[in-house]
């Protein structure tokens, strides 16, 4: 029932994007970047992500960071991700710089939602040798939801971080944030995971999963969003739910990608050639096909 309402209103609240079969969008979630010690996840990825967005800021895709982008509820101190990812966020700022970021918040950066702790942590970079602040993403307005609306089509897709309507990191989520900063983060570090978390927990993300399913089959919409950190294209006769994965896999970084006007799923990795050179390798695992078929109405 909360799912239902949760995910209802972000979709009336949702900034709106039209898309045609020119449009290019890649949806990336739960990156959870953190402060570059042993607990943080995204360090070993770091360099696949950055040549990854490279990649799509080159060839004019609009970047969507579906949530949990950076791990504020184990570093409320932004400062502290900022200069542990600072290569990371300066290709961040290429695509904010050239109006291609939108940037969802989630549980775990809910902090967002707070239009002055935006202004105080994201707007400037104060640069600790100059002893001098700069422009960083000044103006930054992050979202809840994003609605890709077709041109000629009228479908929708609603692009969220999909922690609407979980308890635990929802409605309970200061608590849930209070438990990880003090507890379970210091776990985190040996690899224990918070039972809180749908990441781990099998029956809570089938639930959750359940629980989009419906919203989707209620309201005839298209649904892509991440949290449960388990990529998901839809198979033949499936309703049309999509998960974004997450940055954090030992294997590599998932991706949703929308080009000439199909959506397709990618994961990227780092793999040695024939030759013995480590390189970062796009694989595709699932798709593409046309977005007119996951129009359910």
């Amino acid at each position: 029932m909360q799912t239902d309402k949760r995910l209802t209103d972000a979709y009336k609240n949702a900034q709106v994007a039209y898309i045609d079969e020119d449009s290019k969008y890649v949806i990336m979630s739960d990156c959870h970047r953190g402060d570059g010690s042993v607990s943080d996840e995204f360090t070993r990825n770091q360099n696949i992500f950055i040549h990854a967005l490279n990649h799509y800021y080159k060839n004019d895709f609009v970047y969507v960071e579906a949530g949990d982008g950076d791990e504020l509820w184990e570093h409320h101190d932004f400062k502290h991700i900022k200069n542990a990812h600072f290569d990371v966020f300066k290709v961040i700022k290429k695509f904010y710089t050239h109006d291609r970021l939108v940037m969802i918040y989630g549980n775990h950066n809910i902090y967002l939602k707070n239009l002055s702790y935006v202004e105080k942590n994201y707007y400037y970079y104060y640069h600790e040798h100059h002893r001098e602040a700069y422009d960083f993403l000044k103006g930054l307005e992050p979202c809840e939801a994003l609605v890709l609306k077709h041109k000629n089509t009228d479908q929708e897709i609603l692009v969220v971080h999909g922690h609407q309507g979980d308890f635990t990191n929802d409605q309970f989520w200061y608590a849930s944030m209070l438990s990880l900063k003090y507890f379970w983060r210091f776990l985190h570090a040996f690899g224990i995971k918070n039972p809180a978390s749908p990441v781990k927990n099998v029956f809570k993300r089938h639930k959750i999963e359940l629980n989009y399913n419906r919203w989707i089959q209620d309201h005839k919409t298209t649904l892509i969003c991440g949290h449960t950190h388990r990529f998901k294209y839809p198979r033949k006769n499936e309703l049309p739910y999509f998960n974004a994965g997450c940055c954090t896999y030992p294997a590599g970084v998932t991706a949703i990608e929308i080009e000439d006007g199909s959506i397709q799923m990618v994961v990227w990795r780092i793999k040695v050639n024939s030759e013995g050179v480590l390189q970062v390798t796009r694989y595709l695992l699932r798709g593409p096909a046309p977005i007119e078929n996951f129009d359910i109405r």
